[in-house]
């Protein structure tokens, strides 16, 4: 799966005089190894505070460990089950599944596994961020006080005992 969370399809917005409309949540983006349906953002609609849209984790996927900076998270887990990892090495572990809400404080280190090898976890996903990923820096379990990297790409990765690779966000200095 290759990133392209930047292919936003303009056309695919409908405005309607101050209400503004993406039929079937737009087209598919994929981004740290979630596919997410192309949703709304300031991108392509303008928000100014917020981000929404469909996240799908693949089968046995894993959206490798990561820190939202400076913006709260909400998702709804529409289908399937999750594992979260978090917390300062990913030492703590909570499962969730559909019909649950799970709320991410901004700067909570976390990596989100599906824990079915045959289906899906779908999830809704708002952000206070208009932004969607250009706020979110990697995250390395193995070395928790890791100081901010040199690029802004994330590498995806597959159910795995194996550290991440860090790479790094342009607004970022420290990360503890």
């Amino acid at each position: 799966m290759k990133d392209d969370k930047d292919n936003v399809q303009l056309s695919a917005v409908e405005d309607h005089d101050g209400i503004l409309t993406i039929r079937g949540g737009g087209a598919r983006r994929d981004w740290n190894g979630i596919h997410y349906k192309q949703g709304m953002s300031a991108k392509n609609v303008g928000t100014t505070k917020l981000s929404a849209n469909i996240a799908t984790i693949p089968p046995g996927g894993v959206a490798a460990a990561h820190i939202h900076v400076g913006f709260e998270l909400i998702l709804y887990i529409i289908e399937g089950k999750v594992r979260h990892e978090f917390g300062p090495g990913l030492k703590q572990v909570l499962e969730n599944e559909a019909g649950d809400f799970i709320y991410i404080k901004p700067g909570v280190p976390h990596e989100v596994f599906n824990m079915s090898d045959t289906e899906p976890v779908v999830a809704f996903v708002a952000r206070s961020s208009a932004n969607e990923w250009d706020d979110i820096i990697p995250y390395d379990r193995n070395q928790p006080g890791m100081k901010r990297a040199r690029t802004s790409t994330f590498r995806m990765s597959r159910r795995s005992t194996k550290s991440n690779t860090w790479f790094g966000c342009r607004h970022c200095d420290d990360i503890d």
